[in-house]
């Protein structure tokens, strides 16, 4: 075969054939490549893997550059450029097995390969490689039985996420590789990988994709610590973005619609969705349940309907809390922040803690009177809680903006992020209280009269205090009776004397 034995012998023909008219094609590089899977390790010591592997970057990144430049066109005449680009070779890809395609996508990325066609092409993998997976439900016992050419998968295209740095995959491919890396029990560095890639754009994702379900049979129905860790990096890149969107002075420059604001309170309102829809599980543990309240900070929610929501169910759910247990939960309620609707309802509420449903009642009782003496009262307890709220949080431990800060941007970054967030509750408060008083304005409510909604509160604040044992039964009894006699006898007095005067008058028209 070599040229000792004759000229043009069979080496020589072949290396004409494949510099001449395989490494010129990509199709015909991919066709060799393939044919080369079972002939290890000889095909790798003669080099035949690394070249075609080479030919095939090459030939794509070439491919790439002359149709972007014949699909070069003029948007509509204004001015603007469009490229169209149809990359075939993404499909015939996922013919490899795992190992040269991972060579290969390296091969691209030194090559200059866009990422984007690098993206698709992990995904169409994906897409074909893992569709034999079945998806593991919730009521499903035990692990799911996968074999290690899946997890070799799995491992190897989050992998080529990470060293190609490839950041233009949807959010919901995330989520399907983070179920498949849980599904085949891969590493947990790998699952951590892509924990991070979703907490980067957790502001997007929706209820179904948080909704994990959990491979430990002795845990939870769902994969609360999965979550969790998604949460944690989403807070980091939140932290991140805030430092560096201050200006010199420590101001935000986008207020209240940054970026950043805007998607903390998307988050916010997640999180509270995905807690009313675990609270029910009977196997969910309380620490959990309560990590997750506490992690989002108090800034996340203007309103608390939706916490106040989950941590009924919850509550609902598990009858058998001790009493600490449940004002430790419930304590996470910030009752300045509850609507009128969910005060009404936490008035009348037997699963809370009697703390809480006076604290309610109180703030609900503040909030009536202050729809009650007009625009004065309304400013009056704004401005009386204000400056309490602004110098405590809502669990009654001093904020960061009067403490001592290593970092001077930090802390006029969280005094603002405070003063950003009574603003929002104090416009909602307006709000409310506005529309309460034009719909009493329209009832007629003069003199003294409260309407319904007074009628309303009252009734709940007697059912709420009527919980609180302020005296004894005794005294209450003889109090009662007591003032049952006395309201007998007048009630009597009164019937006879009116019966005297139905009498005489009866006489007189006689």
């Amino acid at each position: 075969m070599t040229e000792d034995y004759k000229e043009e012998n069979l080496i020589v023909r072949t290396e004409t054939y494949l510099n001449d008219i395989v490494f010129k094609n990509l199709d015909k590089s991919l066709e060799v490549l393939r044919g080369c899977d079972g002939l290890d390790p000889v095909v790798d010591e003669v080099g035949l893997v690394d070249r075609c592997i080479d030919a095939i970057a090459l030939n794509a990144c070439k491919e790439q550059l002359v149709s972007g430049l014949a699909h070069l066109e003029c948007d509509g005449g204004s001015g603007k450029l469009r490229m169209h680009c149809q990359d075939w070779w993404v499909e015939d890809l996922s013919t490899l097995r795992i190992d040269y395609y991972r060579r290969v996508i390296a091969a691209m990325g030194r090559s200059g390969v866009r990422p984007e066609s690098i993206g698709t092409s992990i995904v169409h993998y994906a897409q074909t490689s893992l569709k034999g997976i079945e998806r593991h439900h919730v009521w499903d016992s035990g692990p799911l039985v996968a074999g290690d050419n899946q997890r070799v998968i799995v491992e190897a295209l989050i992998d080529l996420l990470a060293t190609e740095n490839i950041t233009t995959v949807t959010l919901a491919f995330l989520f399907g590789m983070l179920r498949m890396a849980i599904e085949v029990d891969s590493g947990l560095k790998y699952r951590i990988e892509i924990e991070k890639r979703i907490g980067l754009q957790l502001e997007m994702a929706s209820l179904d994709d948080l909704l994990i379900p959990s491979v430990q049979t002795s845990d939870s129905m769902f994969d609360i610590d999965t979550v969790h860790r998604i949460l944690v990096n989403f807070l980091q890149r939140i932290d991140e973005d805030d430092s560096g969107d201050l200006s010199p002075c420590g101001y935000d420059s986008d207020g209240l619609k940054s970026p950043s604001h805007s998607s903390i309170l998307k988050v916010g309102r997640l999180m509270d969705g995905y807690l009313a829809e675990i609270a029910p599980d009977p196997y969910l543990k309380l620490q959990k349940f309560m990590a997750l309240i506490e992690l989002l900070p108090d800034y996340a929610r203007i309103v608390d309907d939706g916490l106040y929501r989950a941590i009924d169910i919850y509550l609902k759910a598990h009858p058998s809390l001790t009493d600490s247990e449940c004002k430790k939960l419930c304590k996470l309620i910030d009752c300045q922040k509850l609507s009128q609707d969910a005060s009404s309802h936490a008035a009348q509420n037997d699963r809370l803690p009697i703390q809480l449903v006076v604290r309610v009642l109180y703030f609900e009782q503040l909030r009536l009177k202050s729809s009650f003496s007009g625009s004065g009262g309304v400013s009056g307890v704004f401005d009386g809680s204000f400056s309490q709220r602004i110098m405590c949080s809502g669990s009654g431990v001093p904020s960061s903006c009067v403490s001592p800060q290593r970092d001077n941007y930090a802390s006029m970054r969280r005094e603002n992020r405070e003063l950003k967030l009574e603003i929002s509750r104090m416009r909602v408060r307006l709000t409310e209280l506005e529309r309460e008083q034009g719909i009493m304005k329209q009832q007629g409510m003069r003199d003294g009269r409260h309407g319904e909604h007074g009628r309303a509160f009252l009734a709940s604040l007697s059912r709420g205090i009527g919980r609180i044992t302020m005296f004894g039964p005794e005294k209450r009894r003889k109090k009662t009776t007591t003032t049952t006699s006395q309201s007998q006898g007048c009630s009597d007095g009164k019937k006879s004397r009116r019966r005297r005067q139905q009498k005489a008058s009866f006489a007189y028209d006689s």
